[in-house]
């Protein structure tokens, strides 16, 4: 049973960092300069749990921009992703945002699609990987 927890970054800090570490700069190699971009302290965080054990996170700026999606390896296929990326969906709606958006990953553009997003870019390079801005309009 996996539950999603907004968390304070300045408490979870420690946790987020360390599933972020694991999968952004340790398995994809995104430079550490880049994965720290000091916005996390004006951004929601979320936290996936299991029992006590942190496996996934999330972020989103109030402006609507997800980001920092993670979830690490032995938890993925699991829905993990899924709940952290509804959680953000209604958070948006909650706050009455028109849209929320993201930079996805080109190898997770299936993903965000299931959930209603559409690519509104081309494709460009962060961190070293293929991107593209994704848009959801809320109603």
């Amino acid at each position: 049973m996996i539950s999603i927890e907004i968390v304070d970054w300045q408490v979870a800090q420690a946790r987020i960092s360390s599933i972020r570490q694991a999968v952004f700069i340790n398995e994809q190699n995104v430079p550490v300069e880049l994965e720290w971009d000091g916005l996390d302290a004006h951004c929601t965080q979320l936290l996936a749990l299991s029992g006590d054990e942190a496996v996934g996170t999330a972020r989103m700026t109030a402006a609507g921009k997800v980001g920092r999606m993670a979830v690490l390896k032995p938890w993925r296929g699991q829905g993990v992703g899924s709940q952290l990326l509804s959680k953000l969906i209604v958070m948006g709606r909650e706050a009455q945002l028109p849209y929320v958006t993201l930079d996805a990953q080109v190898t997770a553009i299936a993903f965000y699609q299931r959930f209603g997003f559409r690519v509104v870019s081309q494709s460009f390079i962060d961190a070293g990987i293929e991107h593209q801005t994704m848009t959801l309009k809320l109603d």
